[in-house]
């Protein structure tokens, strides 16, 4: 009779561990606590869900916004993405990897660019691979152009008395020193290599705003100049007046979404040991469901 007694105990605790798990599984990964979309919600594709990335500052780097664009872009649950971005501009490679990766990820969901107090430059070319393009009236905008600069110490050295010693194998592998003056030669390799990025920067914008603004009205204004967004609604730089908010909506309705939206942003890190048990559990229902060929998952981009 205690047997019996006790393994009924221990069935009702097993019982009931299993009706957490389940509990846990379903509600946890759908609400957590960064308002990621992730777990059941993402297997299923549950919700109705627009995931927003942020791209803030200086481009320096592509890594992160790279991984939050192919996280976002395999996620069933996420219908559209929403770029985030109030950036001045910057390095030449990172835009040029985030715009290529956003042209991928766009053949398979929508994404709109939301540009904030400014969009300029290196961070105008990511928004040129979106969609849509969404600014304020006074958003700073545009400055399609390459720069490059040389200090110049020659002055401040001599002046301190420091003499530098340059050792070199290659006639141009100190170019743009700023020990010693440019040659005219290495002048006119540097301004090749400036135009020939500006050219780059004009095909790719062109591309990405196909049917919006042709190549040759492009020209006349991809000279570094930045514009308000209004002029730049005007000249086909972008194509709404509005929020973030607005850019949501239009997103949503891209996605075909007609009611409540839930926004969703990358989730960084892990919380606690829960998530990361919860996400290991879920992964290993998602590979024995693909297995079986019950559910169809949009295939990551590699």
């Amino acid at each position: 009779m205690k047997k019996s007694r006790a393994g009924l105990a221990i069935l009702f605790l097993f019982c009931l561990m299993m009706v957490f798990v389940v509990v846990a599984l379903m509600v946890s990964p759908l609400y957590d606590s960064d308002g990621e979309a992730g777990g059941l919600g993402n297997m299923f594709g549950f919700g109705k869900k627009i995931g927003v990335i942020k791209i803030e500052g200086t481009v320096a780097s592509s890594d992160e916004t790279l991984k939050q664009l192919r996280r976002f872009g395999k996620r069933s649950s996420v219908k559209a993405i929403v770029l985030r971005i109030n950036s001045p501009g910057g390095a030449v490679a990172p835009a040029q990897e985030i715009y290529r990766e956003i042209r991928k990820t766009g053949k398979k969901k929508p994404i709109v660019a939301s540009m904030e107090t400014v969009g300029a430059s290196a961070a105008y070319y990511i928004a040129s691979a979106a969609d849509e393009i969404v600014c304020s009236d006074g958003t700073i905008t545009g400055s399609i152009g390459v720069i490059m600069f040389l200090a110049d110490l020659q002055e401040l050295i001599r002046h301190i008395g420091v003499n530098v010693n340059v050792i070199k194998a290659g006639k141009y592998k100190d170019i743009g020193s700023s020990v010693r003056p440019l040659t005219d030669e290495e002048r006119k390799i540097l301004e090749t290599f400036a135009e020939e990025i500006h050219e780059q920067f004009i095909k790719d914008v062109t591309k990405g705003r196909k049917g919006k603004i042709d190549e040759a009205k492009l020209r006349t204004i991809a000279d570094g100049r930045f514009f308000t967004g209004a002029k730049a609604k005007e000249m086909g730089l972008v194509d709404t007046i509005g929020n973030f908010y607005d850019a949501v909506k239009i997103a949503g309705k891209r996605a075909g979404i007609t009611d409540e939206m839930e926004l969703v942003y990358p989730k960084k890190r892990w919380d606690g040991y829960l998530d990361l048990f919860l996400e290991s559990v879920t992964n290993a229902f998602t590979g024995i469901a693909d297995q079986s060929r019950l559910i169809h998952r949009t295939p990551t981009i590699r």
